[in-house]
C-alpha cells in the first residue's frame, strides 16, 4: 500500500513542496567566485608577462644603450638608425610579451615633402618608443635630466634631442626656439609633447605652446597625433595592460598667418577630441 503525499522518486519530500537550491548551487556565489578566480588568475598572468618585460627591457637597454654610445662619431643619419633599432625593439617586446597590439590610423597625412612640428597627446613611455621612426631625424624636445640617466638617456642623446633645462625658466623658451629652428633648418622633424609630463587617461593636462612657437616662426605645420596608449602602459604602473593602443595621426594644421595661442588651441581641441573617440 503506497504512502498518500509522498514524492514518488524521494519519498522524503512532500508533494507540492520543493526546496529552493541555495545561491551557492544557483550560480549565485558559485560565480561570484568563480569570477573573482579568473580575476586574480589574470591579474597574475599580466603581473608575470610586465615582469618579464621589464626585466627584457632593462637588459637589452643596458646592452644596446653602449651600442649607441659607440655610434656617437658616426652621423646623425646613422646614430638615428642605431637608436630606431632599440625603440622599435621595445615596441615589439611589449607587443609579443604584454600582448599589447597597436593599430595607425593617417599615416598618409604625414608630409612626404616638407617637415613640420609633431605635437602628440602624452600619456605612457610607448609613444615616445613608436613616434620617432614615423618621424625620420626627429629631434625631441626632452628635458636635459633625462640624458643623464645611464644607457637609457645615453641611447637617447645619440639622436641629438632638443634638451632644455626647466630650472631656468626664463631661458626655457629662447632654447626651445633657437634649438628648434635649428632643427627645422637641418631638414629634422620636432616632435613634442605639450602637456610635458605623461597625463592620466581622460584628464587633458596643461598644453604649452612652445612647439607651436616654434612653427609658426619657421611657417612649418603642425601635425597632430592622439592615442589611448595610457590605458595599456600608464604612468608610474608596473602592470601593462593587454588590448589594442590606438593612434590616430591628424591632418597638418598650416601655421602661416596664425597665432601660436590659436594653433595650439586648435591641435588641442582636435587631440581631445579625437582621444574621447578612440577612447580605450
Amino acid at each position: 500500500m503506497r504512502e498518500v503525499g509522498r514524492h514518488k522518486k524521494f519519498p522524503g519530500l512532500k508533494k507540492g513542496n520543493t526546496q529552493k537550491a541555495s545561491p551557492f548551487e544557483k550560480g549565485g556565489l558559485r560565480g561570484i567566485y568563480m569570477k573573482k578566480h579568473k580575476s586574480l588568475f589574470n591579474e597574475a598572468i599580466i603581473f608575470i608577462r610586465s615582469l618579464t618585460f621589464s626585466i627584457s627591457m632593462v637588459v637589452f637597454t643596458v646592452f644596446y644603450g653602449m651600442v649607441c654610445v659607440a655610434s656617437y662619431p658616426f652621423p646623425l643619419r646613422y646614430r638615428y638608425k642605431v637608436v630606431m633599432v632599440w625603440t622599435n625593439t621595445i615596441v615589439w617586446l611589449c607587443k609579443f610579451i604584454c600582448r599589447i597590439n597597436y593599430t595607425v590610423e593617417g599615416l598618409e597625412n604625414i608630409p612626404k615633402d616638407r617637415v613640420g612640428v609633431v605635437l602628440s597627446k602624452h600619456q605612457s613611455t610607448w609613444e615616445t618608443c613608436y613616434l620617432p621612426d614615423h618621424f625620420p631625424n626627429s629631434a625631441v624636445i626632452v628635458k636635459r635630466e633625462l640624458l643623464w640617466i645611464p644607457f637609457f638617456g645615453w641611447g637617447m642623446k645619440a639622436t641629438s634631442p632638443i634638451a632644455i633645462n626647466r630650472a631656468e625658466k626664463s631661458s626655457a623658451m629662447e632654447q626651445v626656439m633657437r634649438k628648434g629652428k635649428k632643427a627645422l633648418a637641418e631638414n629634422r622633424w620636432i616632435i613634442v609633447y605639450p602637456e610635458g609630463t605623461r597625463t592620466t587617461p581622460g584628464k587633458p593636462g596643461k598644453y604649452h605652446v612652445g612647439g607651436a612657437r616654434v612653427a609658426v616662426a619657421m611657417g612649418a605645420p603642425v601635425v597632430p597625433v592622439a592615442h589611448n596608449a595610457g590605458y595599456h602602459w600608464s604612468k608610474r604602473k608596473f602592470m601593462k595592460r593587454p588590448g589594442t593602443i590606438r593612434i590616430v595621426i591628424g591632418k597638418p594644421i598650416e601655421t602661416i598667418g596664425k597665432t601660436p595661442e590659436s594653433v595650439m588651441e586648435e591641435a588641442k581641441n582636435w587631440i581631445e577630441e579625437t582621444c574621447q573617440r578612440i577612447g580605450k
